[in-house]
């Protein structure tokens, strides 16, 4: 679920560069992450009912909305990157060049691992949370209600991320959502369903303000040129990782008690936000006037339509 919302936040955002100053990505980023949690909040009730009226309904109406999609990119005028020569440079190499620039700056080496390897956290706890509602008795439908909380609390984030920005340094926003996922060791004093639903709340609240500052930032100081390949390489750890943490969670619901299992997930969550509040790369976030002067500096999108 999070390397699915990373990877399309990051995406949209890098189109918006080409349609945003550098100052405005975090706030884009933060966007994007709101509206899929709104997606994922409404999308299922809403495909229930189209499949109740006639089964192939949901899958109309979701072709129509990437035709609908497609309509809308096409009518856009303004150029979504800078006129450059055609690279006929194979593929490896071009990853490589995007795996380069990546690890070449600290800071944006730091979140592609922090954040990559939190992206193990969340389908995890979230498949244990699943797996401890059924087995404490919860029907299908309070499972799904308590996963939909979480979806609501990614929204609600959303809406605060614009103040959470403002209120708090950049390294703060940075370790916010690091910080939450411990939260979850809550289940080990009282091991009840609902108890790690609410511990998993605040993590959605700051989910997207953390994306916003990561995501913003990151495509804020990568050349338009590089957008791509630092984009590729950094979506293929997170997706790597990612599918991890749900075997990881079903290998010890199935071997251990759900309480262990929480206690793992709550020791390697304590881990990463140890490693994000040492790191020196965080603790020397650039600001965003520095990321804008440094986007500035680059030559702007010319051409279109």
């Amino acid at each position: 679920m999070q390397s699915a919302r990373a990877t399309k936040a990051a995406a949209h955002c890098a189109w918006a560069s080409g349609l945003k100053p550098a100052r405005q990505l975090p706030a884009a980023a933060g966007a994007q992450t709101g509206r899929q949690a709104a997606v994922r909040l409404g999308g299922p009730p809403l495909g229930g009912a189209l499949f109740g009226l006639a089964h192939a309904l949901p899958f109309a109406v979701d072709a129509g909305s990437y035709a609908f999609s497609t309509l809308s990119l096409l009518a856009m005028r303004t150029p979504f990157q800078q006129a450059r020569e055609r690279d006929r440079t194979p593929l490896r190499a071009r990853l490589a060049e995007g795996l380069t620039f990546l690890w070449r700056l600290p800071f944006l080496r730091t979140c592609a691992l922090l954040f990559g390897l939190s992206n193990f956290l969340g389908p995890g706890i979230l498949l244990a949370l699943v797996v401890i509602g059924a087995r404490q008795g919860l029907s299908g439908g309070e499972v799904g209600a308590l996963v939909a909380a979480f979806g609501a609390s990614l929204l609600l984030g959303s809406f605060l991320s614009p103040l959470v920005r403002r209120l708090l340094p950049v390294r703060a926003v940075l370790l916010l959502e690091l910080w939450t996922w411990p939260g979850c060791a809550a289940f080990l004093l009282w091991p009840n369903v609902y108890v790690l639903a609410a511990a998993l709340l605040p993590t959605g609240l700051a989910i997207p303000s953390t994306d916003s500052v990561v995501h913003g930032y990151r495509i804020a100081m990568t050349p338009d040129r590089l957008l791509g390949r630092t984009e590729s390489v950094r979506s293929m750890i997170s997706l790597l990782i990612a599918p991890l943490g749900p075997l990881l969670a079903g290998v010890l619901l199935g071997a251990v008690s759900a309480r262990t299992t929480i206690v793992v997930f709550a020791a390697l969550a304590l881990v990463l936000a140890g490693w994000g509040t040492l790191s020196p790369a965080i603790r020397t976030a650039p600001s965003l006037d520095q990321i804008e002067h440094a986007a500035g500096e680059r030559p702007a999108p010319v051409g279109g339509g």
